[in-house]
């Protein structure tokens, strides 16, 4: 037992940086990224105290934590574009509110001029993307599509799915933020 405790020890002193510095590329924060290297290595230490033998032991450790930052995402609810830009919010009157709340009445002809700036400059980020990261979004965020709903459209699995809709908001983010910035101070 104390020879098992040893050699675990090791492992988790040689692959720890490694582990994580994968991980935490792949995951939202350094939380998670820390959540789920201790599930690896937990996963490890399982697997000695059932003497499991493990062959290849960088391949299996970096499997079983690809396997876990799937779980990750299965488990979470994807982030919706509005919530990641901070147009996700709620009134006083506990009203919710999303992207479209923001962009300003087309009726008004001060507001018709910014909301075809803002329309302007969200197209152009879109027109940006990849096509498939494009269709995700679209069809998510402007047509209210569930991810099931979208897969069963397209073929293409969910977790496919929600990971060309997170490289979308993250380039939308990026792309609209002096845009954010200037509504949300006015």
């Amino acid at each position: 037992m104390a020879e098992q405790n040893d050699r675990i020890g090791q492992i988790v002193k040689k692959e720890q940086k490694r582990l994580l510095d994968f991980i935490r590329n792949r995951v939202p924060t350094q939380e998670d990224a820390e959540d789920i290297l201790q599930d690896v290595f937990f996963q490890l230490s399982e697997s000695y105290r059932l003497m499991k033998p493990i062959e290849q032991l960088s391949s299996w450790l970096f499997t079983v934590a690809r396997n876990k930052i799937t779980d990750l995402f299965r488990k979470k609810k994807p982030a919706s574009f509005s919530s990641l830009t901070g147009f996700d919010q709620t009134d006083e009157d506990g009203e919710h509110s999303g992207i479209a709340d923001f962009i300003p009445d087309p009726d008004n002809l001060e507001s018709k001029y910014l909301r075809q700036l803002i329309l302007n400059k969200l197209d152009e980020a879109l027109n940006e993307l990849p096509k498939e990261q494009r269709d995700v979004f679209m069809l998510q965020e402007m047509e209210q599509k569930s991810f099931k709903e979208i897969a069963e459209m397209t073929g293409e699995p969910v977790n496919t799915l929600i990971s060309r809709k997170r490289y979308a908001v993250l380039h939308l983010r990026e792309r609209l933020k002096e845009v954010y910035r200037e509504l949300l101070e006015k």
